[in-house]
């Protein structure tokens, strides 16, 4: 029997925890250098891109016309120097030369490898060298961090890198471009994007994009948002070098052959400006960036009338924030559920939901997309109400972790289901709602953390004999990282020294919040630290910290 064609025709109330393929929008054959292609066709002088920075006459502008000219350049000057096939990662913040080589790449045929801009040398490293990248686009500096002197003290130890090319020295790079050279032909089924993400290891593991997950999954993602085909203006404060930003915000756009505007970085006053000047209608963002819109003083005196609709995910969101969120802003909040390996999302609310739903849920499955609920030790679905592992399989599903294929084993199950990692409880309506996570990954402010990472560092210092890294709630970020230590024998506890230490090795969101030293760590029978006791202890004050 084939996949329902409506959402009507699915048979409720559900009995057991499962959503079938619903092909209400059709996955189309797409690629990321098509779907721009389309929208020049349509709107050749529609403005494409606005450059997001806080100098108003800095804000250059793209038409589709530009932006394709520009994309098939940067394409031509990419395979002068690289191959199709080959990777090329791009170490940037928001700028919008990023998305450009975002265009360029998958119309060259190369995988386009996204590295946060706050990343340190050693984990940028660690992802040129995973990834094998022979190409780095870089911007020499960003807020304090010297990326080029980093990725130049690591360079020896690259045995991939070929190339590296400054984001400083962009027209140079475009200029080099043979209007001669032909550009490949690109599949739908072909890897676009390697994006980092980690798990059970600590290690991070490159989750392989293709084309027609990416491209479908930010058009779906779009349509169900409301955002209309044509004409809107979305500004993006989420970082590129996530799905959040580089597949929803700037292909979600294109998708619509609407006007995409990166803010270079998030500021509440900068972004609040930018949805008043340029009558901005919808809008991706984690519920702490918006608190932060709300609380700033310009708020009330900023005209954000012409927004329409928010798309956030990372975090839940209280019924009363969501209410205090389309009141004030007047607009639709859809709240997105899945992971960078489904490029990125799987379960959405829709604008029609209740207050209810978008507080308590993450909505249903997206088109032509199937999720169940699963035993995590059988495998078995399981009845509506009951909680177990959220699944996931479609067009969505990432090609698998690059070169690491006990991982991607790991992840993909033998007939394509995806294993999030997730614990949920679907209703009868088929509407997901998160109860936990099977993995102790943290959630600050929309970004994940990964306690391993952090915990191996910590370890690797020698005032530290044990230590578990946790999620904490807050208020503003949702979560934070929270330290509980043991110190080595004889030591006496030093938050400061410590603190110095991680900031030295990773970015600054990843450095706990919260230190706490501990004696003991409460153990499972089979010598497994108690993370939950932990948390719990912390939550009900007995531990004080340092």
């Amino acid at each position: 029997m084939g996949a329902p064609r409506s959402v009507e025709e699915v048979v409720v109330p559900l009995t057991e925890s499962y959503w079938p393929a619903v092909n209400e929008t059709p996955v189309e054959e797409q690629t990321v250098g098509g779907l721009l292609r389309r929208a020049a066709d349509l709107a050749p002088e529609r403005c494409a891109l606005v450059a997001g920075v806080h100098d108003p006459d800095a804000r250059r502008r793209w038409t589709y016309t530009e932006l394709l000219t520009d994309a098939e350049q940067c394409a031509r000057a990419l395979l002068r120097r690289f191959e199709p096939g080959e990777h090329v990662a791009v170490w940037a913040p928001n700028i919008a030369e990023w998305v450009i080589l975002e265009f360029g790449a998958a119309l060259a045929g190369l995988v386009l490898v996204t590295v946060n801009p706050s990343f340190r040398a050693q984990e940028l490293e660690y992802i040129l060298t995973q990834s094998k990248a022979v190409g780095c686009f870089v911007l020499p500096e960003f807020r304090g961090n010297a990326m080029l002197s980093s990725l130049e003290s690591v360079r020896p130890e690259l045995e991939h890198l070929r190339e590296v090319v400054r984001f400083d020295e962009w027209a140079e790079f475009l200029a080099s471009g043979d209007k001669d050279i032909d550009l490949p032909e690109v599949g739908p089924d072909d890897p676009a994007q390697i994006q980092y993400t980690s798990g059970t290891t600590g290690f991070p593991k490159g989750a392989l994009l293709r084309h027609r997950g990416i491209t479908n999954n930010a058009t779906h993602t779009a349509l169900r948002a409301g955002a209309r085909d044509g004409g809107v203006v979305w500004i993006n404060p989420m970082p590129l070098f996530h799905t959040g930003g580089c597949v929803l915000g700037a292909l979600g756009t294109v998708a619509m052959a609407g006007t995409h505007i990166p803010v270079l970085l998030f500021d509440p006053a900068l972004v609040l400006e930018l949805i008043e000047t340029e009558h901005a209608e919808m809008m991706g963002a984690v519920p702490t960036m918006l608190v932060a819109l709300m609380e700033h003083p310009d708020f009330e005196t900023r005209d954000t009338s012409s927004m329409r609709h928010v798309v956030s995910g990372g975090s839940t969101v209280p019924a009363a924030l969501v209410r205090r969120i389309e009141d004030s802003l007047g607009v639709d909040f859809l709240i997105v559920f899945g992971q960078t390996e489904c490029s990125p999302v799987a379960s959405m609310t829709r604008p029609s939901d209740s207050i209810e739903d978008k507080a308590d849920t993450v909505g249903v499955a997206m088109p032509n997309v199937e999720i169940k609920i699963v035993d995590p030790d059988t495998g078995a679905t399981l009845p509506i109400g009951a909680t177990g592992e959220y699944l996931t399989r479609g067009y969505h599903v990432m090609l698998g972790y690059h070169e690491m294929p006990e991982a991607t084993a790991e992840a993909i199950t033998p007939d394509g289901w995806l294993q999030t990692g997730d614990l949920c409880v679907m209703d009868e309506r088929g509407y997901c709602t998160v109860e936990g996570r099977l993995k102790d990954m943290i959630i600050r402010g929309g970004e994940n953390i990964y306690p391993r990472e952090i915990e191996e560092n910590l370890f690797a210092h020698p005032d530290v004999a044990e230590v578990a890294v946790v999620g904490l709630p807050d208020e503003r970020f949702g979560e934070v990282v929270g330290a509980f230590i043991r110190p080595a024998a004889g030591v006496e506890p030093n938050r400061q020294r410590l603190f110095d230490h991680l900031r030295e090795i990773l970015s600054p969101q990843k450095t706990p919040a919260h230190w706490i030293w501990v004696d003991e760590f409460p153990l499972t029978g089979s010598g497994k630290i108690q993370k939950y006791v932990l948390r719990d202890k912390w939550m009900a004050g007995e531990y004080s910290e340092a």
